[in-house]
């Protein structure tokens, strides 16, 4: 019995390692009722599966686990969502050809752009977007008006956003409209709403390093898989 059990996970996790979405949207994809397990709506967050055995399925299509992780680097350009579904809106999944179903792995709103990780590992995907792991994540960014000194030591510094402080930053003036700044957590239009509330506004927002992985020269709206060595960065 206990060797049948090990072989059971948690039913998002699984989703996860399919390459169907992360384990957040895979929570909220069965609180909705859209999984089936051998043909039996599921909509308990605990419940586990045995990958071998069990039939999955989403929106009624069969999901299986991948049999070999995928990683890609792709500079998003502006006007694309980052996300795995979005109605009938322009997704950075239909900028990608591959045979495999990845998902991205950090998001950018639809007006950001640069480098956006997409991959079938849920793992990594954790591993990468949550927050206690310090994951550093850098950015060029540009503003309507001259940025002040002041409005960099303050977003160095933290700035208060719905009543909590962002976590320090490390920022560098690039020119008098631009600055370069680099986070270590992820929080929604988080580089927006602080430069608003330092009292400017973005006019473009451009992702340059995740991790350990540099967008480099790939051009706008292409992609490529990842090396070996960039893949062991990740880890």
């Amino acid at each position: 019995m206990a060797a049948m059990s090990e072989k059971r996970i948690r039913l998002q996790k699984f989703l996860a390692k399919a390459g169907v979405c992360s384990r957040r949207e895979g929570e909220n994809l069965i609180a909705a009722g859209r999984v089936r397990v051998n043909d039996a709506v599921v909509t308990v967050m605990g419940t586990r599966v045995d990958p071998e055995k069990d039939k999955v399925a989403v929106d009624n299509k069969p999901v299986a686990l991948e049999e070999a992780p995928v990683y890609i680097m792709l500079n998003k350009p502006a006007g694309y969502i980052s996300s795995c579904r979005h109605g009938d809106a322009a997704i950075v999944l239909d900028l990608v050809d591959v045979g495999e179903r990845v998902f991205p792995v950090g998001r950018l709103d639809k007006d950001s752009t640069g480098l956006l990780l997409l991959t079938n590992d849920g793992e990594i995907h954790n591993r990468l977007a949550h927050p206690s792991f310090d994951h550093e994540k850098e950015y060029v960014v540009e503003v309507r008006r001259a940025i002040t000194d002041d409005a960099l030591d303050r977003m160095a510094r933290g700035i208060a956003l719905d009543d909590k402080m962002t976590r320090p930053a490390r920022v560098r003036r690039e020119s008098q409209n631009a600055f370069r700044i680099i986070l270590y957590e992820g929080r929604k239009r988080q580089i927006r709403r602080m430069v608003e509330a330092a009292g400017n506004e973005v006019t473009r927002l451009h992702r340059v390093r995740m991790a350990g992985l540099r967008l480099g020269d790939l051009p706008p709206g292409e992609w490529r898989f990842l090396t070996g060595q960039e893949i062991a960065s990740l880890g």
